[in-house]
């Protein structure tokens, strides 16, 4: 299953309009899109917020990720201040699928985004975590964080952001999104045999593993008969005829 490198700003000096940091913003959003990642089948790490951005690029490194998604919040320049709007989506262009990801991220924010004329994915040969990290990456600069509508945008929208942020990572990954649930207990009640933990909503995706009968699971989501499960530290996609919740 995918497995995604969470990192929020850890830049505690930028100071919101009205209040907070862009610091206290994006853990809040990276705390929004948790269940929505679990419950979408994708497996996560969250940067360290004690450590600066050239921590957040080694911990990545440190580890195989299918994508790095930096989240942050921009600032315009001081003659500038408060002036500018937008949401910009950076790639790295010497990576087609950085960039792909940067399009569908983009695209599907102008949905939600009051000003959708103003989201856009851009290039960028300078930025750290886009072009030093070995996962596939992305940045995303979420509205101005000295711009007051910008703000006032982020404060009553991160269950959006993070709900669109996760469905434009599954559209990447070709799984299904999935609406967090209550998080349950199942267990595995088969005729005896295993049941196989795979890595589609399908008969046809791959498995990853047998889990064995009567083993408990934890059930994070269902899509069309299918529960999203995390048992011996994987996660994966179970049939629901053969879990019983309770």
């Amino acid at each position: 299953m995918p497995k995604v490198f969470l990192s929020p700003s850890t830049q505690e000096w930028n100071q919101y309009s009205g209040g907070g940091t862009e610091e206290q913003y994006m853990n809040l959003l990276a705390d929004r899109m948790e269940p929505y990642l679990r419950a979408s089948g994708i497996t996560y790490v969250r940067n360290d917020p004690d450590r600066n951005v050239g921590g957040a690029i080694a911990d990545s490194n440190a580890q195989d990720y299918d994508v790095h998604l930096a989240l942050h919040s921009n600032a315009s320049p001081e003659s500038m201040a408060g002036q500018l709007r937008g949401i910009d989506i950076y790639y790295s262009p010497y990576s087609m699928s950085s960039e792909r990801l940067a399009v569908i991220i983009a695209n599907d924010l102008e949905s939600i985004y009051p000003l959708p004329e103003k989201v856009t994915a851009r290039p960028t040969t300078t930025l750290g975590e886009v072009n030093r990290t070995r996962a596939v990456a992305v940045l995303c600069e979420l509205g101005y964080h000295d711009n007051a509508e910008d703000v006032a945008w982020i404060r009553s929208s991160l269950d959006a952001i993070a709900a669109t942020l996760t469905a434009s990572l599954c559209d990447y990954f070709g799984i299904p999104f999935v609406e967090p649930t209550t998080v349950v207990r199942g267990v595995v009640t088969t005729d005896g045999s295993g049941l196989n933990l795979r890595s589609f909503p399908s008969t046809s995706g791959a498995v990853l593993a047998s889990i064995p009968n009567g083993a408990a699971v934890t059930v994070y989501g269902n899509v069309n008969g299918w529960y999203v499960v995390s048992w011996n530290g994987l996660s994966g996609y179970a049939s629901s005829q053969f879990i019983e919740i309770g």
